[in-house]
C-alpha cells in the first residue's frame, strides 16, 4: 500500500550512520540498561536494543534485578554508572514494579546520560525549548513525519496516551512545532469525538484495537505507537486493516515507529558520547 509509513529503511540508514561514526571512536560508546522484575515484554524490548548495539559496535551492559531487590541497591548501581566514564547512557527500563519510586530512580541518573530524556531537568529543558536529551519514541515520531513531508504547523494533532516516554513529551514536541494539540487518556470521555477531528492521530496506549475506523477522519495521518503482546503475537492500538482504508498515511503495528525508536536509542547514546569529547 502506498500510504504506509515504514520506519525500517530509515532506521537502517541511521544505524549505518551510527556504525560508521563509531568506527572513528578510540573508545567504543557504551550503554547500561537496568531492568527490574519479571516482565516478558520488557525482556523482548531489552533484547532488541542489545541486538542493535551489537550491530553497530556499541557495548551493552544489562543489569537485571529481581522485583524484591531493595531500591537502595538499584540507586547505588545508578550512582556507580554515573561515575563510570566508560558508560555514556543509562536507562531504567519502564515500567517498574509498583513498589519502586520511579521518579526517584530516574532522577538519580545524571542528565547527560539520561538518554530517555526523563529526568526532571531534561523534561524542563524540553518544555522550555532548549536542546536536551529527548525520548527516543518522540524523536522517532517527529522524524517519521518529517521524512514523509507531513506539515505540523496549524494542524489538529490528537495524542491518545499520557505515558512518560511518548504521550507527555510528544505533546510538548508538537506544541513546539506549531500544532494544536489535544491530549486524551483513559479518563477522556467520548474519545471518538476527539480522534475523529484529528488531522494527525497518534495512539500510544498499548490497548489492542483501540482505534477503529469510525474514530478516524477521512484523510488523517495515523501513527500507531501502542504495542501489546498476547500469545506471542504483537498488536498495535490501531485496527490497521480498516483504518488504512481511510488514512492518507498510516504506520503498521510492526515496522512502523518501532525500528526508528531503536535507531534513535543508538543515536542518543552516540550524542551523549560526543558531548564528553
Amino acid at each position: 500500500m502506498s500510504n504506509i509509513m515504514s520506519g525500517k529503511e530509515l532506521s537502517l540508514q541511521i544505524e549505518e550512520e551510527v556504525k560508521q561514526s563509531i568506527k572513528g571512536c578510540i573508545i567504543r560508546p557504551s550503554v547500561a540498561v537496568i531492568e527490574v522484575g519479571d516482565n516478558p515484554e520488557s525482556d523482548i524490548y531489552v533484547k532488541v536494543k542489545e541486538d542493535a548495539c551489537n550491530r553497530v559496535g556499541m557495548y551493552f551492559r544489562h543489569y537485571k534485578y529481581e522485583d524484591n531487590t531493595p531500591e537502595l541497591t538499584i540507586i547505588n548501581k545508578i550512582k556507580e554508572l554515573n561515575n563510570d566514564d566508560y558508560v555514556n547512557g543509562i536507562v531504567v527500563h519502564l515500567p517498574l514494579p509498583d513498589r519502586y519510586n520511579e521518579k526517584r530512580l530516574i532522577n538519580t541518573i545524571v542528565n547527560n546520560k539520561d538518554i530517555d530524556g526523563l529526568t526532571d531537568i531534561n523534561v524542563g529543558r524540553a518544555i522550555s525549548g532548549r536542546k536536551t536529551m529527548m525520548s527516543c519514541s518522540v524523536l522517532a515520531i517527529m522524524t517519521l513525519l518529517e521524512e514523509n513531508n507531513v506539515a505540523l504547523e496549524g494542524k489538529e494533532v490528537v495524542i491518545v496516551g499520557k505515558g512518560k516516554l511518548v504521550g507527555r513529551p510528544l505533546v510538548n514536541a508538537m506544541l513546539n512545532a506549531g500544532a494544536t494539540v489535544t491530549a486524551c487518556h483513559s479518563k477522556t470521555e467520548n474519545l471518538k469525538k476527539h480522534t475523529s477531528e484529528a488531522d494527525i492521530l497518534i495512539s500510544a496506549t498499548g490497548t489492542k484495537g483501540l482505534i477503529t475506523a469510525d474514530m478516524v477522519k477521512e484523510g488523517a495521518v495515523v501513527i500507531d505507537v501502542g504495542c501489546s503482546i498476547k500469545d506471542g503475537k504483537v498488536y498495535g492500538d490501531v485496527d490497521f486493516n480498516k483504518v488504512s482504508k481511510k488514512a492518507s498515511l498510516i504506520t503498521p503495528a510492526i515496522g512502523g515507529v518501532g525500528p526508528l525508536c531503536v535507531a534513535m536509542f543508538l543515536k542518543n547514546i552516540l550524542m551523549s558520547y560526543n558531548s564528553k569529547k
